[in-house]
Order: structure tokens, then sequence, then C-alpha cells
């Protein structure tokens, strides 16, 4: 099967931009993600355009991804607008890499974008609660961090996870963060604060949740028959798992895990011939605390009921055997939600390029991208391998 390349990744500044739209915010990941192709590129070079957007907030109603890549130059290019809950761009990336590997297109850009400041917080709870079961748990009073809470106390009491290990993901994911400029929560925190925080959903707290954020990000995916023209250096999409699940918590056999990951990472170490093993470093959907923790049992890290210890070793910090989020994660980088998957593969575009500055994994040569729609509804994953330093 032909091959597809990420030949260059871009993002905007993740926070509140009252003063932005999506059309913006759009143009800004755009431009940086033309910026960062080593031989550059053209609008009149992309023949496709996938879009990653869940449509909450009132600026930007309407027929959105046509928009925005009218705005950028891409006029006449063929976009279409994807919607997975949490896991919209990340899903665009995917489809963008099936669009080069089935020949219909050597050029690709896969996008997402979200503005989420301009909506009451009734509002925003709102369209996060219909990104999971809408009539058995929104409706009947369950907000999103009433579900991951569960999620959490069952995996507490099942393995004992401890609130501590909680919070040490909170730490990391600050940590790193506070080294990422485009970061809406660039700060560090202490284990202290990260364990007296408010609660919002018991055991959750205020440091085990991530924000709501605006923000936009780009990737452009490139056929093996046009990746000299763009690099010398190529990133190969080694691997692409997807998988779906029950939305409803509520309607699957297990609290302790989320079935469409373990599914799609399974899929992309396959179709990448690798295992969790041969990862240098990941980027996973960490909406909550235990979300990552949860992640790092799924896609292989650990094994079922470990991952408490594996946050506490710190095996998943920057210089550790497996880092963890090195763009800070949803946690401190922010949660735009069309925007995130896309946003994660800039990240792993930037590890795999040598070009994440104090964020650096050293000798990067193999990262995986794992995003989830939901409460575990969709899950899409991304192996990305850097060519040259195979066998290295």
């Amino acid at each position: 099967m032909p091959g597809a390349y990420l030949v260059g990744a871009g993002q905007s500044d993740y926070g509140a931009f009252p003063g932005e739209s999506y059309r913006s915010l759009f143009r800004t990941a755009f431009e940086a993600a033309r910026e960062s192709v080593p031989k550059g590129i053209g609008t009149d070079d992309v023949d496709e355009a996938v879009i990653g957007t869940l449509g909450v907030g009132g600026r930007q109603l309407g027929l959105s991804g046509p928009a925005v890549t009218e705005h950028v130059g891409l006029d006449g290019v063929p976009c279409t607008r994807v919607e997975n809950a949490c896991a919209a761009s990340g899903f665009a990336v995917r489809q963008a890499v099936q669009a080069v590997k089935s020949g219909m297109a050597d050029v690709v850009l896969a996008g997402g974008f979200e503005i989420m400041s301009d909506t009451s917080s009734d509002a925003t709870k709102y369209w996060l609660g219909v990104s999971g079961e809408t009539e058995w748990e929104r409706l009947s009073g369950t907000t999103f961090s009433g579900v991951y809470a569960q999620m959490a106390s069952v995996h507490m009491e099942q393995y004992g996870t401890t609130r501590e290990h909680l919070s040490r993901v909170a730490v990391k994911n600050h940590e790193n963060g506070a080294k990422n400029p485009h970061a809406q929560l660039g700060f560090e925190c202490s284990l202290e604060d990260a364990q007296s925080a408010p609660v919002v959903a018991d055991p959750l707290n205020l440091y085990h949740c991530c924000p709501t954020s605006d923000g936009a990000a780009c990737a452009l995916i490139v056929s093996e028959d046009v990746v000299d023209e763009f690099t010398d250096d190529p990133i190969r999409v080694a691997g692409v798992g997807a998988g779906s699940d029950s939305v409803g918590l509520f309607q699957r056999d297990t609290y302790t895990s989320v079935p469409a990951s373990e599914r799609a990472g399974k899929a992309a170490y396959e179709m990448a011939g690798v295992g969790p093993e041969d990862l240098d470093f990941a980027e996973v959907h960490d909406c909550f605390a235990i979300a990552e923790l949860l992640a790092y049992e799924d896609l292989g890290f650990c094994e079922r009921g470990r991952a408490g210890h594996l946050i506490e070793s710190g095996a998943t910090e920057i210089g550790g055997e497996i880092p963890v989020n090195t763009s800070g994660g949803l946690k401190s980088k922010g949660h735009p939600i069309g925007a995130t998957g896309a946003g994660q593969v800039v990240e792993a575009f930037k590890q795999l390029s040598g070009e994440a500055g104090d964020r650096q994994v050293e000798g990067a040569v193999r990262g995986l991208t794992h995003n989830v729609g939901g409460s575990g509804g969709a899950a899409v994953v991304h192996i990305f391998e850097r060519e040259t330093g195979v066998g290295a």
C-alpha cells in the first residue's frame, strides 16, 4: 500500500481569545504548518482538506469547513468537515491518510478548530455532555466530569489507584506545558496544589480536569510520490488505528478501560509492525487525569491496573522510559475540542523534527498520538516514524 507522510504541522495558541474568530485562529495554525515544511509548500499544492470541529460556540455557526479553507486561500479545494466529538481532528488526520493512501490525493490538509469561550458555562456543559450519551446520561443530570469520576472511582477501588496518582498526572503535564509557548495553562503546579484543589466531581478536583479552549491546529499529509518535494527527512505515518464503542458508559462491560482506545492501539501497532515498547513518546487524550491513566493501560504502556505505579515511577516524564504528553496534554496545553487531535500531531511533528525546545525527547524516532471522542465512544491512534532514524 502506498505510504503517507507528515511534512508539516502547526497550531495557534490555545486559550480564550474574544478578539479572534475561528477563521483567524485557523489561519494562524495553517500558516504555522506551511512554515514548518522544510522545503516549503504553497496553497496550490493542496489537493483536499479535512477539517474537524464540534461546533460549540456561536462564533463558528454555519458551513465552517469551507469557510476556513477559503479564508486561507484554498479556493475550490474540496473540503470535508468531520465531527466525532473530541476526536474530530484526529479522525480528520485519519481521513487525510486514507485519501493519500488511496491515490485520490497527493497533498491533504487535516486540521481542526474550536471556539469555546463565547458561551456560558451551562451551554459549554451542554455541548460537552452531548458528546457522550445524551438521553440517559446528560439529560438525567450526569456531567462529563461525572462520567470520568465514575471511571476513576472504580479504578481506585479495583486497583488501588489513589488521588495522589491522579494529581501526579497534573503535576507532570503542567511541568511540560510550562515549557510550551502555545499552552493555555502554561504554569507549573506542586503536588500539594494538585491534591488540594476544589472538588469538581469526586474524586476528581479542578487540577484533574482540562480547561475549555479556543484554538486551531493543522497537519499536512502527503503521498510517497511527492514527499521528496517537501522534505529530505521524511516522517512516515507508520500506523493508523480507530475504534468505536457504546457511547454511554453505563452500556459498557467495563468502567476501567476504554475499549475503543485498546482496539485503535492494537490496529495501529499491527500496521506499524511495532509495539508500545518501541515508542519514544506519546501524546494521549487526558481530558481528565484518569483518562491518561486509562490510556497507559489501554495502549500497553503497562499492565492492567498498574497505571498508578507507572506515573509514580517517573517513567512517563520527559527523560523517562515513555514520556507522555510532552506538550502539556489537554490538561495544560488546553482542549479546543475540534483542534485537539491535530494539535497532538503538531507535538509529534515537533518531537520527530527535533524542534520541541526544552520539551525535546532526546533521539526521538517514533511517537504515538491518541485522541478520544466523548467518554470513549470513538478513538483514533496514529504512529509516526522518522525514517532516517529507524534502525540507527
